[in-house]
């Protein structure tokens, strides 16, 4: 009969060749350790839907959130495997339900317990799974219409307060509830490891036909050191732009008045952005405002004389349409 010491000797070896096994089959190159935190969700109203992701580990964008306009999106994180995302939306695609593609995803996946999925489709319904060996504090909540979910954070108040979040925040637009939601996993402490990089995608509830165009936000920080307050800055920027597209739009319909104000609405939101700054006094000049026109530009020269060389340029392709008397007043500007 062995001895007590042998068993648990050969015991601890087996363990050692399970653990070494698990290790080939898991921790791969092309799965990134994407330990995060994130959440898929979908707006009832608009039928947009959206993933948005933070985590201390570079570039995360590129490998948790997955969406397609009139299909769903997937975050795939953990020791994650990519191949989730694709392979989730074609499943969705095919008339699978949420639970019924995250079961066949997980069926032939030998590394299935440290991995981390949420699935969300067009209709609204939520498939999650955390890993029983996912590091903790791990776990998910699932609502109506979202999914949160989170693994390696420093406490288990994390997804909750993100689930809390996101249901207080109704009536917002939806890649703002995001952001609130990930806000929230912060202050809980967020993850255990500090902070890397973030992401958010949003699509429409309807694709267009013209893929394109089916990511109305695709916002990603790589890198940085408050990556959430970045994210924060460039939705920001995305919605002064969706003024400055919408003044661009007046304008090829010459609707210069309705132009003017949307340059305006996303001047004041950047008032340092010299390109915003630069079209709003284009437009006024158009709009026979000369003068107005001339007091943007002094702010725009000052910071950058290029622009002047820019305005010169402009009247051959027809976007100033001024008299040669105006130009010079626009051009001659101190």
């Amino acid at each position: 009969m062995k001895t007590l010491t042998t068993q648990l000797f050969i015991l601890a070896m087996i363990c050692m060749a399970t653990i070494s096994t698990t290790k080939a089959q898991v921790y791969k190159s092309e799965e990134p350790l994407a330990h995060t935190y994130s959440i898929v969700a979908r707006d009832a109203k608009t039928g947009e839907m959206a993933v948005g992701v933070q985590s201390h580990w570079f570039s995360v964008g590129t490998s948790v959130p997955w969406a397609e306009a009139g299909v769903g999106v997937v975050a795939t994180q953990s020791f994650t495997n990519k191949s989730f995302g694709p392979r989730g939306l074609a499943l969705l695609k095919e008339g699978k339900s949420p639970e019924q593609a995250l079961a066949i995803l997980l069926a032939d996946d030998p590394g299935k317990e440290v991995r981390q999925v949420a699935i969300l489709d067009a209709q609204g319904r939520v498939a999650v799974h955390t890993g029983k060996q996912c590091v903790r504090y791990a776990g998910h909540t699932t609502g109506q219409n979202f999914s949160v979910q989170a693994n390696m954070m420093l406490t288990d108040k994390v997804w909750p307060a993100m689930a809390k979040s996101f249901e207080r925040s109704e009536g917002q637009p939806l890649a703002e509830r995001v952001l609130l939601a990930m806000q929230a996993a912060e202050r809980e402490g967020g993850d255990i490891r500090g902070k890397q990089s973030a992401a958010m995608v949003v699509v429409p509830a309807k694709a267009t036909g013209q893929i394109w165009n089916d990511k109305t936000i695709d916002l990603r920080v790589d890198d940085h050191a408050k990556p959430l307050d970045e994210l924060a800055r460039l939705l920001k920027v995305y919605r002064a732009y969706e003024h400055m597209n919408k003044g661009d739009l007046a304008v090829e319909k010459g609707q210069m008045q309705q132009a003017m104000q949307e340059y305006g609405k996303a001047e004041a939101m950047f008032p340092e952005n010299l390109e915003m700054k630069y079209w709003h006094a284009i437009t006024l000049a158009n709009n026979k405002q000369v003068e107005e026109a001339t007091k943007l530009l002094r702010e725009v020269y000052k910071k950058d004389d290029n622009w002047r060389e820019l305005t010169s340029r402009l009247p051959e392709v027809g976007l100033l349409t001024v008299n040669k008397k105006d130009l010079e007043k626009l051009l001659q500007v101190k």
